[in-house]
Parts: C-alpha cells; structure tokens; sequence
C-alpha cells in the first residue's frame, strides 16, 4: 500500500442472525463465540495485524453488548495495536447500501475504505488483498473465493486481468464457481458514488453496476459463513482441524454443468 494512503474499514456487523436462533436472541450475531473468540473478533485482530485501526462498526440487535465489546478493545487494543472502533446504530436496518449512503462523510479524509461482512470467518491476509487493491486503478476490489455451491452465493465472471464481467445474485444456472466473499475495497470517491446511488443493499443494487470497472481478488485459503448451527459446528470443528494456518488452502469439487 502506498504510505500516504488511508483506509478505513466499516465492519457491517448489524445483522439480526436470525437463522442462529435461539443463540442470538441472547448474544449478536457478530460476539457469537467461534473457537472460544467473539467472530468480530477474529476480524479486530486482522485489521490490527494490517495495520488498520480506524473501524467503524454498524450495530442493531442487542446494540449495547457491541457497545461495550468495542470499548473493551478500544481499552485494551488488539496484536499490540490500539484501535478507534466506533459504532454507527441503526434503530432499523438500512441495509448494506443503505449503510454506506448513511456513512457517507465518514470516507472523507480516506483514500480507500476496507468493507467487511462480520458474518463470515476468514483466513484471509488483509494486506495481500489491500496491495492487490493499489496494483489497479478501477475503483472497486472484490475478494472471490470458490465455492461448490453457486447457486447460493453471488458469483462472478473475470477475464484473464481479474476484470469482473458478470455479477449475478445466486444464479440459477451459475456459470462460475467464483463467489463474493463479502470484502471489498473501494477507493473513496466510489464509496460515495455507492452512497449517492441511494439503494439498499450492496449485492443486488450496487456491485451489478461496477461490472467492467471492478477487479476479483482470489483467496485460496479458510472462507466460511457463520449463518447456520450446521455452518458454526463445522466452523468449529475447522479450527480445531487448523483450518486458520497460513498454509490452508480449501478443496473445491464443483465444476459447471
């Protein structure tokens, strides 16, 4: 990343995890304990190790239990870092558009704003995907990973540069195995762009429209969403079975009709 270059993240994090009931009618979806850790924070500690300390972090559902986690870190920093986490509530939901578009002056003083879906648990090295970012000039970078199971992802087709060239919505017929993973970056004239579009959610309204303007990202390694009990019980298991380590790489079996 080039020194004089600012990043911000905004860690989407408001979700109600309604699939996880009854877990997260006690405990938000982003503090659910994976590995004996809250998942946000496996988050907070990759931010850290990237060096990345301004986080803004949007809350909903038992706003007051994030609250107090994030004044926990900010106190006592994560990986020898301090971090400024800020909350942005939401009394009701905008949606993940609707986020950007009601934190749209916060990307002023940034060069690039880091977005991050909480809901996943991830291996992936921040600062691999960040240089990638500054090795183009397009204003959005997507993280894909490969999934055997499309039809349920929003999936992408590259050409030989990583230039996305389609993005679809969980496609029927999905002609690719290459899945939005939920991390973008995105220069910060484009998060304004986003906000200015005034949509809801970032996926269906906004990404279709960066089609030619917008590079993939693979990442090889550990990529799970947390949204199920059979999807936390296999998270669990994977930690244990070292699924974490830097050296990780994920089997994928799908291949196209």
């Amino acid at each position: 990343m080039h020194p004089l270059s600012v990043t911000k993240v905004l860690l989407m994090a408001a979700g109600l995890g309604t699939r996880l009931r009854p877990l997260t009618d006690a405990t938000p979806k982003c503090l659910i304990p994976v590995g004996g850790k809250p998942l946000m924070d496996y988050w907070l500690e990759q931010f850290a190790t990237a060096g990345l300390t301004d986080i803004l972090v949007n809350t909903h559902h038992l706003p007051q239990q994030v609250s107090e986690h994030i004044e926990q870190v900010n106190s006592a920093g994560l990986g020898g870092r301090k971090l400024a986490i800020r909350e942005a509530f939401e009394p009701v939901l905008l949606g993940s558009a609707g986020t950007v578009r009601a934190n749209r002056a916060w990307s002023d003083d940034a060069s690039t704003i880091l977005i991050v879906y909480a809901d996943n648990l991830s291996s992936v090295d921040i600062g691999q995907f960040l240089s990638f970012h500054e090795s183009h000039t397009d204003p959005v970078s997507i993280m894909l990973f490969k999934t055997d199971v499309p039809e349920r992802c929003g999936i992408v087709e590259v050409d030989s540069t990583m230039l996305v060239t389609s993005f679809v919505e969980k496609p029927p017929r999905p002609v690719s195995n290459f899945a939005n993973a939920g991390i973008y970056a995105v220069r910060a004239n484009a998060f304004r762009e986003m906000a200015d579009m005034n949509v809801f959610d970032l996926g269906t309204d906004v990404l279709p429209r960066y089609v030619g303007r917008m590079r993939g990202w693979e990442w090889g390694g550990y990529h799970r969403d947390i949204g199920t009990h059979e999807s936390l019980a296999q998270a669990e298991a994977d930690i244990v079975a070292g699924c974490m380590r830097p050296d990780y790489r994920r089997v994928v079996h799908w291949s196209p009709k």
